[in-house]
């Protein structure tokens, strides 16, 4: 019986280590994917993990994630519209395996800007508001999450231009949230831990 229990516990364990490597080599491998231009490659292997990894909120974020970006790229205008609609789906998901998470809540922010921004008119009016609750709760959070503070620093900054008004306090925002990426530390190698570049980039603009 216990030659029959020690064989299980081995066998249980060995599955285990296993799915991990091939969860950090399939991580790993979109992630390389991703930073080569090849997003569509890259979100079709995060979905695969995705639908091996059912209780893991990750893969489904990144699927989100690269396809939001991708339609800032004027080049996947015309593509845009289904690219959002998959993100959303998989953020969807996201949601339900882990509620409540304010770095879900950035990219869910994300695609509505996206929307935005594809039909500015129709959609301006209908997201903005629901766009910096989800900031807001966000920060309400996690006060010190880095891309929260700096997406609604950089939404707001693009309504003050557009509507002409001062972009100083945003700039602050923005100023802070560079500070907070130099303390964050992210959980693990493939949670998130993006954005810094653009703060930079955008703090620039503000001087």
């Amino acid at each position: 019986m216990i030659k029959i229990i020690t064989t299980l516990v081995c066998f249980l364990a060995t599955t285990v280590f296993v799915n991990a490597q091939q969860y950090e080599q399939g991580m790993g491998k979109a992630f390389s994917l991703w930073g080569e231009g090849k997003s569509a490659e890259a979100s079709a292997l995060f979905e695969r993990i995705a639908g091996a990894e059912k209780n893991n909120w990750l893969p489904n974020y990144y699927v989100a994630l690269v396809n939001t970006t991708a339609t800032f790229d004027p080049a996947n205008s015309k593509t845009a519209a289904p690219m959002l609609n998959k993100a959303q789906n998989a953020i969807d998901n996201a949601t339900m395996i882990s509620p409540n998470n304010a770095e879900i809540m950035v990219v869910q922010a994300l695609i509505n800007t996206a929307w935005i921004m594809q039909d500015p008119m129709t959609n301006g009016m209908k997201l903005s508001a629901p766009t910096i609750e989800l900031y807001n709760k966000a920060i309400a959070l996690e006060p010190n999450n880095p891309r929260a503070v700096f997406g609604k620093a950089e939404f707001e900054i693009g309504g003050a231009k557009y509507w002409g008004t001062d972009t100083k306090p945003m700039c602050e925002q923005v100023a802070k949230s560079i500070e907070l990426f130099a303390k964050f530390k992210p959980e693990t190698q493939f949670h998130p831990n993006w954005g810094l570049d653009r703060a930079q980039q955008t703090m620039k603009e503000c001087k």
